[in-house]
């Protein structure tokens, strides 16, 4: 179904919201479709990282590469926009999730 890709220093993002609020997420994690070939990744506030339970957003991205075509570890997030691209999202995101609502990726 996809290529979850773990990782092991857990990056920070910096989201500015509508009215240019900044607010600090962590990646929960992020795969690559089998379905459409799209890289997906899920994020969380910073500050609920210890909360019982957590806002998780979801964006798509394509890894950007310099100009030799090395991935340069910066990525453009790219909002979900259509209802399937969300149900795969949130399928694989619940393969993740204990039958307690832990989140074990």
């Amino acid at each position: 179904m996809s290529e979850n890709q773990p990782r092991d220093n857990e990056e920070i993002f910096t989201l500015v919201d509508e009215k240019g609020n900044e607010e600090l997420y962590k990646e929960a994690m992020r795969f690559k479709s089998d379905q459409n070939g799209k890289w997906y990744i899920c994020l969380y506030p910073l500050d609920e990282e210890n909360a019982d339970e957590v806002d998780i957003e979801a964006f798509s991205f394509e890894p950007a590469s310099d100009m030799d075509g090395v991935d340069s570890g910066d990525i453009q997030l790219m909002p979900i926009e259509s209802d399937e691209e969300w149900a795969m999202v949130q399928e694989v995101l619940n393969t993740f999730i204990d039958d307690e609502g832990n989140f074990n990726a």
